[in-house]
């Protein structure tokens, strides 16, 4: 038997496997979006969370981590269902998504609306400023289409909010995007960002991070439905 068969076999002897996994990350996933969210029960399991997090889900304004509160509750199950099956990579995370820390689906739910609720106050990561009206025609021209004026998202769709997010955490999931380890996101950003030289993608990050916190903190359209 060639190697090129061997190894054709080995795949298709983990084809089950593969497709059992993504069967059952879908249906965490609808089951988590069915859940009634227990925000109450939510902020007792984020505690697990707020060493990186923060006590509120303000990140690191340096990046390390990312600004979650007040993101959208539809996002922030779909990432955690993503994180807990291997759909997106982060070491720390894979581990805090797993079911020793978030048992369920509706400890997920339950997590998810909690973070929701939360005012995005608190220091807001920033660039240098350096480029940010730079980052503003490219942003209008490449992503506003899809992520809205001031980077607001839609949450209805899954539409992550970017306006207020800490440049550092959105300098980094661009070139993640590029380089292919964020696996679940839709090919259009990578083929959006690539043609952007370093400074280009620094004036992108440094627009997005100066806007929206106090927009966001009035809005309630991050909340799951009640």
């Amino acid at each position: 038997m060639s190697q090129r068969t061997t190894f054709i076999a080995s795949l298709l002897l983990l084809l089950p496997g593969f497709v059992l996994a993504a069967n059952t990350a879908r249906s965490e996933l609808d089951a988590a979006k069915r859940a009634i969210p227990d925000a109450k029960h939510g902020e007792i399991l984020f505690a697990q969370c707020t060493q990186c997090h923060g006590a509120r889900g303000g990140g690191d304004p340096n990046g390390s981590t990312p600004r979650i509160a007040g993101q959208y509750y539809q996002v922030i199950v779909k990432q955690l269902v993503d994180f807990r099956y291997g759909k997106r990579w982060d070491f720390q995370m894979e581990g805090m998504a797993d079911r020793h820390h978030l048992a369920t689906a509706q400890d997920i739910a339950d997590v998810a609306a909690f973070v929701s609720s939360q005012p995005r106050s608190g220091d807001q990561g920033i660039g240098s400023g350096e480029f940010a009206t730079l980052g503003a025609s490219i942003y209008g021209r490449q992503c506003q289409s899809c992520h809205g004026v001031d980077g607001v998202g839609d949450g209805s769709n899954g539409v992550p909010r970017l306006g207020g997010q800490h440049y550092g955490y959105l300098l980094r999931q661009m070139y993640n995007a590029v380089d292919g380890r964020r696996p679940t996101l839709p090919q259009l950003h990578s083929t959006r960002i690539e043609p952007l030289d370093f400074n280009e993608v620094r004036a992108v990050s440094d627009y997005l991070s100066r806007l929206g916190a106090t927009a966001a903190a009035r809005d309630t359209s991050s909340l799951p439905p009640q």
